[in-house]
């Protein structure tokens, strides 16, 4: 249930995540039109990576459980998540909702798995290569199941596309540095990101086959992502509600399914 009194966003938490997201994207419009610098643009995208990369993660939460009542707020953010992220409309929801949620379980179905036909592991580089190549055909093989979520998939994408070009043709320097870079940055990392979770995980049990990381910090910027196991088990629950999930079931959750966060969470006191 929603805890926000708006007729705009579901949950009033959404708020300040959104101001963030959209005031980065609207920093980089004026990067792009106003400094002509090469080095400031790339110095500006190098600030931007750890902030995009954390972005992703809410990508994900917002095609779990959308941020705004209105369908159109959504597609506009979605907009602006793709610029961020590379991971566009439905494209979570096709790959990771309605696949890898389902199936995660199950490593013949799983659409992120990360075992091989003989049973052994995959390396994190060949997982995340063999990922980040099937991403897209594998959500829109998904999306043959579920055709109603194509034309999001296929409209926002194309929208995205199209204002790339013209960004490109304006000014393709900027252009490759302040969003297409991100953007590839964003979606490679994402695949890797999710080797963590489940990776040599191989149980039937819900409570049993995720990772999940405490770390204060990481979850801040992440949305709570680290309480994986309250995520799979509930994965229409609001980000925010995942901490309370979480002491409901810890009981469930085996000692060594903790582990650090990543860098450069890690480094950080946390």
């Amino acid at each position: 249930m929603s805890d926000s009194q708006s007729k705009y966003f579901r949950y009033s938490s959404d708020r300040p995540v959104v101001a963030c997201i959209v005031g980065l994207f609207l920093a980089d419009l004026l990067i792009f039109f106003l400094v002509q610098n090469i080095w400031l643009v790339l110095g500006w995208m190098l600030l931007g990576v750890v902030p995009k990369i954390c972005i992703c993660a809410w990508n994900h939460h917002h095609q779990h459980l959308h941020t705004f009542y209105q369908p159109l707020l959504n597609r506009l953010l979605e907009i602006v998540y793709t610029f961020h992220t590379g991971i566009t409309t439905n494209a979570w929801v096709l790959h990771h909702v309605l696949g890898h949620h389902i199936n995660y379980l199950d490593q013949e179905k799983d659409e992120s798995k990360w075992m091989r036909k003989d049973g052994s592991t995959m390396g994190e580089l060949e997982y995340t290569a063999k990922l980040a190549l099937s991403g897209y055909p594998t959500a829109i093989g998904v999306g043959l199941r579920f055709p109603r979520y194509l034309t999001g998939l296929f409209g926002i994408g194309t929208v995205v596309l199209i204002l790339l070009v013209g960004l490109f043709a304006y000014n393709w320097k900027n252009a490759l540095l302040l969003f297409a870079v991100p953007m590839v940055t964003g979606y490679v990392f994402t695949c890797w990101a999710t080797y963590a979770h489940h990776a040599g995980l191989d149980t039937e049990n819900h409570f049993e086959a995720s990772y999940n990381v405490m770390h204060r910090w990481f979850n801040v910027c992440t949305g709570n992502l680290g309480y994986h196991t309250a995520h799979h088990v509930k994965p229409g629950l609001h980000w925010s509600k995942l901490p309370e999930y979480h002491a409901s079931i810890s009981d469930k959750i085996p000692p060594h399914l903790y582990r650090q966060a990543c860098i450069p969470f890690r480094w950080i006191p946390g």
